[in-house]
């Protein structure tokens, strides 16, 4: 215990420093810099990006480029984004949306400026070539993030199997025991509770599902690399993980989930005739799961981001007023973000469940077969009446 405690107070005093000492050097020039704009700091985070921000030390921003890979008119152009030079430059012809109209994606210059390398300037607003054929397909931070946590997966995965295929009668330990835990926690409290006998079935796909969630999440909490990205709180992500559970609930659904959908039992027929209210509202809900699903997850880490990144903004904003101002408000705001820090990693976990829970609840409730279940219950009353 004495060794946890010793390793958590280095941990704290690390990310204390991290904070700080950017936040110190942004607060002593305030006066020559401009004006922090804590709504942009923090989109600039949530959104995803072309390079992998690590640290802005002494007006330098540090970063780990990533490759920008794009089809011109069906011609690959790769490179490294580091090119950008944070989107001061171009390269090649090609540079980082300057304008509201084209920020946060790579566009194509012409003109006199096709081709051209070097620093980016006003006039070069109307060279922008709007009716470019460009296909991004490019690594940004939020892809090489999912490939992050994709081989930390496989890599947890993997060697637990190896150590119960080597040892099968052994006490799990260290990450077995904490892997098992959680894998029997899904198994028991979600797939079958949810789904009933069946379970076994979809029971890889919930696996995947919720550590691929819970793993990203806590990823997202760390403010280095390999952390930081905002990857459960992309909406495309979250959309995709939903898409996959609705394609897996309807194709999995069976005869009975339809017909309580376009001929719902216990409702009464006008709602039925001549108007089908109620298999309308039946049908719409089929699609209003799975955007429930996405939005609630990407809605929830999103806002956990904001928070957080809000009380770092407060360092900054009270910097600009005077300096001794933004030392005293630092500590509050490192404090607030420690106690939303470990409040966020509950908030992982529970997303992760809630999410894995309502898909099996989706599933469960297409493979269910009601008529079975009706004769079951007939067959109770009945030998109750007789008893």
């Amino acid at each position: 215990m004495n060794y946890i405690n010793k390793f958590t107070r280095i941990i704290c005093v690390f990310i204390l420093s991290l904070l700080l000492i950017p936040s110190f050097n942004s607060i002593a020039a305030t006066e020559e810099k401009e004006p922090f704009n804590p709504g942009t700091f923090i989109i600039d985070h949530i959104l995803d990006s072309y390079g992998w921000h690590v640290i802005t030390y002494k007006d330098k921003d540090i970063s780990i480029p990533l490759p920008i890979i794009l089809f011109d008119d069906w011609k690959p152009v790769v490179f490294m984004s580091g090119k950008f030079h944070h989107g001061h430059d171009s390269y090649k012809g090609y540079a980082l949306g300057f304008t509201e109209n084209t920020k946060n994606r790579i566009v194509k210059l012409n003109g006199e400026y096709a081709g051209y390398s070097g620093h980016i300037t006003e006039d070069m607003v109307d060279h922008i070539d709007s009716e470019a054929k460009l296909i991004d397909i490019s690594i940004t931070k939020n892809v090489c993030a999912l490939f992050i946590s994709i081989f930390l997966i496989l890599w947890m995965f993997l060697s637990v199997a190896k150590k119960y295929k080597a040892n099968p009668c052994s006490a799990p330990k260290g990450l077995q025991s904490i892997l098992e835990v959680l894998v029997l926690f899904v198994r028991d409290n979600i797939a079958k509770s949810a789904i009933g006998p069946k379970y076994e079935k979809y029971l890889p796909y919930l696996l995947t599902l919720f550590f691929f969630i819970f793993i990203n999440n806590l990823l997202g909490l760390l403010p280095i690399f390999p952390g930081g990205a905002n990857l459960t709180g992309n909406i495309a992500v979250t959309a995709v993980l939903a898409l996959i559970t609705f394609f897996v609930t309807n194709l999995s659904s069976n005869k009975s989930y339809w017909v309580h959908i376009f001929n719902t039992p216990g409702v009464p027929w006008w709602l039925k005739i001549p108007i089908p209210l109620m298999p309308i509202v039946e049908l719409v809900g089929v699609f209003t799961k799975p955007l429930v699903l996405m939005i609630r997850l990407f809605a929830n880490i999103s806002a956990g981001h904001i928070i957080i990144m809000g009380f770092i903004c407060l360092i900054f904003i009270f910097g600009q007023m005077a300096p001794a101002i933004g030392y005293g408000v630092s500590v509050v705001s490192v404090f607030f973000y420690l106690f939303m820090g470990i409040l966020e990693l509950i908030v992982a976990f529970v997303q992760a469940f809630v999410f894995t829970l309502l898909s099996a609840l989706y599933i469960g409730m297409a493979i269910e077969e009601h008529h079975e279940e009706h004769h079951e219950n007939t067959a109770i009353e009945t030998t109750n009446s007789q008893h």
